[in-house]
């Protein structure tokens, strides 16, 4: 595959930007047996991804001759921009210790992501300009996936079948939502569903991991020992800067989003959604951070919902640490060792009413006598409504609409 050039990128705020030539998207090569550190960062021994497939390419034409019949219309595929690839994948990511991360301040926003036992944090800073990094964690190929124009972070396991798969940035957008390609088959992959759409393989679905976008602090207070995703990406970008300024409004209109609109919520509101197959669920962002916690049952699943205030939006403002703060969110199962849990937060976090522990924000329990345990993690998507009622229309709204 030839690399790409990025071109001018129209954003929906009215703010035009032109960034230099990607790479090539190919991995840094690993040296033999394992993480090896240079001048601070580190470097971990990926999976490898299997080889290129000769056949006909989504990327190119996804109603070409000798592919499956899409399930999407084809038809609201959209350009987002730039060309494929014009917005580069990070591939072999580097990282720094948490300890030794400098860039980044206590409010900001980081994809964070345990696979066992092994931490990562993903700043938005960076991912905002990248939106994959194709990695390992715990020993598991992941790729971790941000669309700015859903605020969506969403983690997939990487392998299917036979195949280990890698990611790049199509250019496309459907519903205004991220679309991947996979580099083996060139099939097209919704970001929003972890799902091909177009190409050799349709209707394929990825495993996916939670994931949580959580301020700098909190994050690096629960993982002292995890590692953060570095700036030395390959490519020169301003990280840092937010080049959606505006976009985090009530009042936007959803950039290039051709759906039809769930009049249910305004189409910018801010929630969490969950969902298992067909059963879905979206907790408003604005109530949830007022109230503290919601419970919530979701495919025969007990639930609890939180949110800590304290993370600013990566959206509103030019300078990320400045936007304004939608807080910190965490949906995890409500019984440990059989036992149900109920919560309340609290200036520190949140406290269960059986026991009286205090529980951090990525659902650990850091005082009394749980101390040491971890809730299960359920998969969630912080996001505006907007993109979640388009792919998931069945969806409850909790709390209920007055």
């Amino acid at each position: 595959m030839a690399p790409r050039l990025r071109s001018l990128v129209v954003l929906p705020v009215a703010v035009a930007l032109v960034v230099t030539a990607c790479g090539t998207g190919e991995p840094r090569p690993t040296p033999p047996g394992g993480a090896s550190t240079a001048e601070d960062l580190i470097e971990i021994d990926q999976v490898a991804s299997t080889g290129r497939e000769n056949g006909p390419s989504a990327l190119d034409d996804p109603a070409a001759d000798g592919l499956p019949a899409p399930i999407i219309d084809l038809d609201r595929l959209v350009s987002g921009g730039p060309p494929p690839d014009g917005i580069p994948a990070i591939d072999g990511p580097l990282f720094h210790p948490a300890g030794d991360v400098d860039f980044l301040d206590d409010r900001e926003p980081v994809v964070a992501i345990e696979v066992d036992g092994d931490a990562r944090a993903y700043p938005v800073q960076i991912l905002t300009w990248h939106e994959i990094v194709n990695d390992t964690v715990g020993g598991e190929p992941i790729a971790i996936s941000y669309c700015p124009l859903c605020n969506s972070a969403i983690a997939y396991d990487r392998r299917l079948g036979d195949r280990v798969l890698d990611f790049g940035t199509s250019g496309l957008l459907y519903n205004s939502a991220l679309v991947m390609y996979d580099r083996q088959t060139e099939s097209l992959w919704s970001h929003f569903t972890a799902q091909a759409v177009a190409g050799v393989l349709t209707g394929e679905e990825l495993g996916r991991r939670p994931t949580a976008l959580v301020a700098w602090s909190e994050w690096r207070s629960a993982n002292p020992d995890g590692l953060v995703l570095s700036r030395s990406t390959g490519h020169q970008r301003d990280y840092g800067r937010n080049p959606y300024a505006g976009y985090d409004d009530i009042d936007q209109s959803p950039f290039l989003f051709d759906g039809e609109a769930d009049g249910r919520l305004r189409a910018m509101t801010r929630m969490v959604g969950i969902h298992d197959g067909d059963d879905a669920l979206a907790v408003q962002l604005d109530a949830l951070l007022e109230i503290g916690v919601v419970e919530a049952s979701l495919a025969g699943r007990d639930l609890v919902v939180w949110a800590l205030p304290g993370t600013a939006s990566a959206l509103d403002d030019s300078r990320i640490p400045d936007g304004r703060d939608v807080g910190t969110t965490g949906v995890f199962e409500a019984e440990l060792d059989g036992r149900s849990l109920r919560f309340e937060r609290v200036d520190e976090g949140f406290v269960d009413e059986q026991t009286g522990s205090l529980w951090n924000v990525l659902g650990e329990a850091v005082e009394g006598e749980l101390a040491g345990r971890q809730l299960t993690r359920v998969a969630h998507v912080d996001t505006f409504w907007f993109a979640w009622a388009a792919f998931l229309p069945d969806t409850e709204i909790v709390p209920p609409l007055e």
